[in-house]
């Protein structure tokens, strides 16, 4: 989908947090993939965490996250899956003003073309909760980067057309 280079690109505050039971920040080779690749497109990194596979320790850091105003934008990697202790879609839930489906669809079409029909193992997800967008990736760098590259690489970019997430940003809280 086209840039248009006569619009502004106007810079996200995205927050990334890792979902992960055995991970540290030295050995977050997904969250630091996101990083490299929201600051490589000229966004802003507002936040970045690690916590276990807790449905209320993933709750807490999105509400606070969702109540900060640095915060436009939250990525999660990890914890989608379908075993008993990936709970991040049904954090997501939790917290959701409403759900982004096509999102999650896409996703897996997206995926689809890399990985085949594993891809129905996946729950990414998507929401937008009080102002603030939430995308629920996969914890391997591979889907990190195919939900970057095909789809929030361009919705998270004010230039792209015929639309993007960002231009509806300050009517997210319409009633």
């Amino acid at each position: 989908m086209p840039i248009d280079p006569t619009r502004t690109f106007r810079p996200v505050r995205i927050a990334v947090l890792t979902v992960s039971d055995t991970r540290s920040l030295a050995e977050d080779r997904s969250g630091d993939t996101l990083v490299g690749l929201l600051t490589g497109a000229g966004h802003e990194l507002a936040d970045r965490a690690i916590i276990r596979d807790e449905a209320e320790q993933i709750v807490a850091r999105l509400h606070a996250w969702i109540d900060d105003p640095e915060v436009d934008c939250i990525l999660t990697t990890g914890g989608t899956g379908v075993t008993g202790r990936d709970v991040t879609p049904e954090a997501v839930e939790r917290v959701a003003d409403k759900m982004i489906p096509g999102f999650g669809e896409l996703f897996r079409w997206l995926s689809y073309q890399t990985i085949g029909t594993s891809t129905v193992q996946s729950r990414a997800c998507a929401c937008v909760t009080r102002g603030t967008y939430i995308f629920a990736l996969p914890g391997s760098t591979g889907a990190v980067k195919d939900a970057w590259n095909g789809i929030l690489k361009d919705q998270l970019d004010s230039r792209h057309r015929p639309c993007n997430f960002v231009e509806l940003m300050p009517r997210l809280q319409e009633r």
